[in-house]
């Protein structure tokens, strides 16, 4: 296990009852890096240790119980890099990155020398790498393989708001609109071929958006599709309902808006990165979630920059609640002339110990705070503030299930963490409850299906043209 290049914490877990270990023959192995269709940056796969019995271990049997090996039976050196991450609750995530494609993968999981459940899996080739460029041509196919939902709330609610849309009026009036105070792309797909045209100054954050497009359209073909995207922070389309709306693709949205609403470029960047040029993602969060629940700090802990003056505040009443709530400015940008007022400074704290701590504040911060995947895939229980922006996923979260609700102006903020303290185990299962929806929704698999629907004939029509008239004065992403 290569864990020390990603600055992983090991922290001590409770010790198993007695006469309780892994058996080989019970411990179950399942998950999307087992099968061949399905091409994803880093491939995963989840063993989940049981014992003789039958019974799911729910502590850690110890990170090194498994051994995983992945090989070819047509090349003597398999160039895949692999991790086995204890998730220190019974159960293991195996990641790999595939850095050449191979006519067939052997998936060995070992303990104690002894194969696990039905191992060795065999993955009939051609297993293609996240780098090959071999777009599956079936756009439903490559639903049925990845396992993509029906559908998506977020993305029904977005695009009822667009029953009819003219590709050619966008094209000639959102430049017009937002072209020259604001930074956009202006996409086209056309037979799978990526172009681009760029308006505004700053303009750097398309690269993630580059990425993914090139990424997906790598794995399958998608349909031919032109759309613009917002690459600042705030949503744009502020219209009222009943004038003609432009539809903007963004990273965020909010109750005042009418942005068509993307997987953050964080959460998509970790994913394309994973196992790369990251070192937080959706799955390395999942190894480090700190000393169990009952070793965990009972306060309330943020740490972050001065962008919303909820911030500011949260801050103020740490200094008044110490003992409660510890929060405190890491850098300051938007409000420097109150430093002497809400600092001085602390050192960064690395993410992964965040978990020392029970209850993580979610605040906004310039918009949404982009961090809420990686909280709630945590070991803590979340505390999130009202907001009236939203990510792709919060549609999908339930208050008092996922995170426990908190006034935005923090006046509750005492109570509910008083009230998580007297009902911890409540508490706990709350945190418990969000960690699985993060699990199994916000991964990377979860994510090329959510930008795959936004581009699905079915699902943008609206969008869906045929001469694609507008694509030839744009540079191409990509060319065959």
């Amino acid at each position: 296990m290569m864990a020390a290049n990603l600055g992983l914490v090991t922290y001590a877990t409770p010790e198993a009852p007695a006469g309780s270990v892994p058996s080989a023959a019970h411990t179950l192995v399942w998950g999307p890096g087992l099968e061949t269709d399905i091409v994803l940056p880093a491939r995963f796969f989840f063993i989940q240790a049981v014992d003789g019995s039958g019974r799911n271990l729910t502590w850690s049997p110890g990170e090194k119980t498994f051994d995983v090996k992945i090989s070819s039976s047509t090349e003597q050196f398999a160039r895949i890099w692999i991790q086995v991450l204890d998730r220190r609750d019974g159960s293991f995530l195996v990641r790999y990155r595939m850095y050449a494609s191979y006519t067939d993968l052997h998936i060995q999981v070992l303990l104690k020398e002894k194969h696990v459940a039905k191992s060795p899996f065999i993955l009939p080739g051609p297993v293609h790498h996240e780098g090959c460029d071999c777009p599956q041509p079936s756009g439903p196919a490559w639903e049925s393989s990845m396992r993509c939902p029906a559908s998506f709330p977020q993305i029904e609610l977005d695009l009822a708001a667009f029953p009819r849309v003219d590709p050619e009026r966008n094209a000639r009036e959102i430049p017009q609109r937002f072209g020259q105070r604001q930074s956009l792309c202006h996409y086209t797909v056309k037979d799978n071929k990526v172009y681009i045209k760029t308006m505004g100054e700053h303009v750097g954050f398309r690269i993630f958006m580059d990425a993914l497009l090139l990424s997906l359209t790598r794995k399958v073909r998608v349909p031919d599709v032109e759309f613009f995207v917002n690459l600042g922070d705030w949503p744009l389309e502020k219209r009222p309902a009943s004038d003609r709306l432009h539809p903007i693709f963004s990273w965020c949205g909010s109750n005042q808006t009418w942005d068509i609403v993307m997987p953050t470029y964080d959460l998509t960047e970790s994913v394309l990165e994973t196992m790369g040029r990251v070192s937080l993602d959706m799955m390395s969060v999942q190894s480090n979630t700190g000393v169990p629940w009952d070793q965990k700090n009972a306060t309330a802990f943020w740490r972050g920059r001065d962008s919303r003056k909820e911030r500011l505040e949260l801050v103020k009443l740490s200094r008044a609640h110490p003992d409660v709530v510890d929060a405190a400015f890491t850098n300051f940008f938007f409000f420097k002339h109150d430093e002497a007022l809400y600092g001085p400074l602390v050192k960064h704290v690395s993410f992964f110990d965040f978990f020392k701590y029970k209850y993580q504040i979610n605040v906004d911060g310039t918009v949404a705070a982009y961090r809420l995947p990686y909280l709630l895939a945590g070991d803590s229980v979340v505390m999130k503030l009202d907001s009236g922006y939203y990510e792709h996923f919060y549609n999908e979260l339930k208050p008092w299930t996922h995170y426990i609700p908190v006034r935005a102006d923090l006046g509750d903020l005492l109570e509910k963490i008083q009230w998580a303290k007297d009902h911890d185990q409540e508490a706990r299962d709350i945190g418990v409850a969000g960690q699985q929806f993060a699990r199994n929704n916000l991964m990377g698999d979860r994510i090329f299906c959510y930008y795959y629907k936004l581009f699905e004939v079915k699902c943008m029509s609206f969008l869906y043209y045929h001469r694609c008239t507008t694509y030839t004065d744009k540079t191409p992403l990509k060319v065959f």
